[in-house]
């Protein structure tokens, strides 16, 4: 694979960061490097990362790194506190009038919702929900008008319900809504926008070396302070590995057992995450990883 090199001087230091990869591939490190040598505040882009509960196996930067560069919206939320892209975006637009912001993490809809604007279409209520998911799809599809029938992928059931639930719920369509979609809170044409992809056998072997780091800084620690409030249902209890770890705990499966589980599951989301660059950051500046040059950023 061929190494595209990222040069720091030809990086604009006046400009707002993002960094966009798949988990281990070295994300956080290469946000503090630029921090360091250029100046800026790291905002956290990761949905997981943003609870606390479980720093270590969502891999939240470690106190010896929040201590060299100012960090926001790391652990900041309760283990079952509700948090959406747009509880997100108001977040940080207060944080994009300070000092340079470098946002980074692995949560696609974050910096596309912050790129692009993100449509503020009320959440579906519980019954509403219900009864969507008691319609055959042929159904919730003939109830659609022919304009947003249109433009969806009828064969995706979960796009199809959710116009149906939109409209159920506001009286208004799915494209109405989308329509109204504000401008975005950060253009990606006003940032320097990095999208890492590694090559895939590099990021294997680092996402294996990952659990065993995790368990050597504590990973059984954080799961014995997080048993008596364990409730799978929880948002933080969506960290991959969590269930596993709780398991590992309770001696309901072995430690081999606990490190193939968490290591095929992190591999699966790394491949969505390498999905969702290749499909929605074709604008983006895509960085082959890894990146072998010490005089350049190692990531």
């Amino acid at each position: 694979m061929g190494h595209r090199m990222i040069d720091l001087s030809k990086i604009d230091a006046g400009k707002p960061i993002l960094i966009y990869g798949p988990t281990a591939s070295g994300k956080s490190g290469l946000a503090l490097k630029i921090a360091e040598e250029q100046g800026g505040v790291i905002i956290n882009g990761d949905a997981l990362q943003g609870y606390q509960g479980w720093p270590i196996l969502t891999a939240q930067p470690p106190a010896q790194d929040l201590a060299r560069v100012p960090h926001h919206l790391y652990g900041h939320l309760a283990y079952d506190a509700p948090y959406s892209v747009g509880d997100w975006l108001r977040d940080v637009a207060p944080l994009l009038k300070g000092a340079r912001p470098i946002i980074v993490g692995g949560t696609g809809l974050y910096f596309s919702a912050l790129t692009e604007g993100l449509a503020e279409i009320p959440l579906t209520p519980a019954a509403v929900r219900a009864k969507a998911d008691a319609i055959a799809l042929p159904d919730l599809i003939a109830a659609l008008d022919a304009e947003t029938a249109a433009g969806l992928d009828l064969n995706n059931r979960a796009r199809v319900q959710r116009a149906w639930e939109v409209f159920e719920t506001t009286g208004r369509t799915i494209r109405h809504w989308q329509e109204q979609t504000p401008p975005p809170t950060l253009p990606l044409d006003a940032c320097t926008a990095l999208a890492l992809l590694p090559d895939v056998d590099w990021l294997n072997t680092r996402i294996a070396q990952r659990f065993d780091v995790m368990m050597e800084a504590g990973a059984m620690t954080e799961a014995e302070a997080m048993s008596p409030h364990w409730d799978r249902n929880a948002p933080s209890s969506k960290a991959i590995g969590a269930r596993e770890m709780i398991q590992l705990l309770n001696g309901d499966i072995t430690p081999d057992s606990a490190r193939e589980a968490i290591i095929v599951a992190t591999r699966q989301y790394a491949k969505r995450q390498r999905t969702w660059l290749r499909s929605r950051m074709k604008r983006w500046r895509i960085v082959p990883l890894p990146n072998v040059d010490e005089n350049t950023l190692s990531t």
